[in-house]
C-alpha cells in the first residue's frame, strides 16, 4: 500500500445512559462511512466509566464494532483507571491489573504495532506507566523489541495521554500532572524513541484540539468526539470543540486534517453532569 488513510477519534466516553454522546458518535460513524479511511484508531476513553461499569465498556465496543472500517483501540483513564504521578493526589480510580484485564476481555489489545505505507505504527497503554504493575514492565520490554524491528521506517506513536505540553522537560505541577505521561516514564519513552525516526505523536485525553511541532516531531492532540469542558473546569490551552483528526500517510510524508463530523454538537460536560 503506497498510501494509508487513518482517522483518529478519541474520548468518546460512551454509555447507554448518555444519549447526547451516543448521538455524537453516530455522527462520527456517518462521517467515517462517507470517507472510508483504511483504519480508525480510538486513542482512549472509549467508555464513560469503564473501571466501575463493564456495561459502559461493552456498549462502547458494540458501537465501535458497528463502524464500517476496521478499528483499533487504546485504553484511557476512564477505561482502566489513572496512573500515579510524582506530584499531586493519588488518583481516585488508579489503574490496576484487574481493570486492565477487564478492558482486554471486552475491548481487546491495549498495545499494538503494524506497518503500512512505509511507516511503523505503535499504540501504547499510557495509563499503566508509573504504576509498577507487571504489565508496565512487560509493555516496555515489548516496545524495546518492536522498536528494534523498525528498520529505519518513520514511526507514528498513538497513546491516550500527550507526552508533554510544550517540551520534554516541562515541569510536573500539581494542577497538570495527570494530564501528561508522568515522569520518570515520560523520559524513558523519549529516550527509547530517540533511537528511531519518530515523526508523529498522536494523543487525546485533554479534550482540546492542539497541533504543534517540537524539533522534528509533530504532536497532534485529538479533541473529544463526545464533549467539551468549560473554562471554569479546565484552563484553555488549545481549541475546545468536538471533532476528529484525519491522516494521510505516504512513504516519505504525512498530512493532517482537523475536521468536525457533520452534525456533531459541542456537548458541555457541565450540562452533562448537571452543574449548570
Amino acid at each position: 500500500m503506497t498510501e494509508f488513510r487513518l482517522t483518529q477519534i478519541s474520548d468518546t466516553h460512551l454509555a447507554r445512559r448518555l444519549q447526547k454522546l451516543t448521538d455524537n458518535f453516530h455522527r462520527v460513524g456517518e462521517h467515517i462511512d462517507a470517507t472510508r479511511p483504511d483504519l480508525v484508531v480510538n486513542s482512549g476513553d472509549i467508555s464513560f466509566d469503564g473501571p466501575t461499569s463493564r456495561a459502559d465498556l461493552e456498549f462502547a465496543k458494540e458501537l465501535h464494532d458497528a463502524l464500517p472500517v476496521p478499528c483499533r483501540h487504546l485504553p484511557g483513564n476512564h477505561d482502566i483507571g489513572d496512573n500515579p504521578t510524582a506530584v499531586g493526589p493519588v488518583p481516585k480510580q488508579p489503574a490496576t491489573e484487574a481493570c486492565r484485564k477487564n478492558y482486554l476481555s471486552v475491548v481487546g489489545n491495549d498495545r499494538w504495532r503494524f506497518d503500512e505505507a512505509g511507516w511503523c505504527f505503535i499504540g501504547l497503554n499510557s495509563l499503566i506507566m508509573n504504576t509498577g504493575i507487571d504489565s508496565e514492565a512487560e509493555q516496555f520490554d515489548w516496545l524495546t523489541s518492536e522498536l528494534s524491528r523498525a528498520n529505519g521506517k518513520s514511526v507514528a506513536l498513538f497513546l491516550h495521554k500527550p507526552l508533554y505540553l510544550n517540551k520534554p522537560d516541562d515541569p510536573e505541577i500539581e494542577s497538570s500532572a495527570i494530564r501528561y505521561v508522568p515522569q520518570p516514564r515520560r523520559k524513558n519513552l523519549i529516550d527509547m524513541f530517540a533511537a528511531v525516526d519518530l515523526r508523529l505523536v498522536a494523543s487525546g485525553h485533554v479534550h482540546q484540539r492542539r497541533d504543534f511541532t517540537y524539533r522534528h516531531i509533530r504532536h497532534v492532540w485529538a479533541p473529544s468526539a463526545g464533549f467539551v469542558i468549560s473554562d471554569a473546569m479546565q484552563e484553555r490551552i488549545g481549541i475546545k470543540e468536538v471533532g476528529l483528526v484525519e491522516y494521510r500517510f505516504q512513504s516519505d510524508s504525512f498530512e493532517v486534517r482537523h475536521v468536525r463530523a457533520p452534525g456533531q454538537t459541542d456537548v458541555w460536560l457541565d450540562e452533562l453532569i448537571g452543574r449548570r
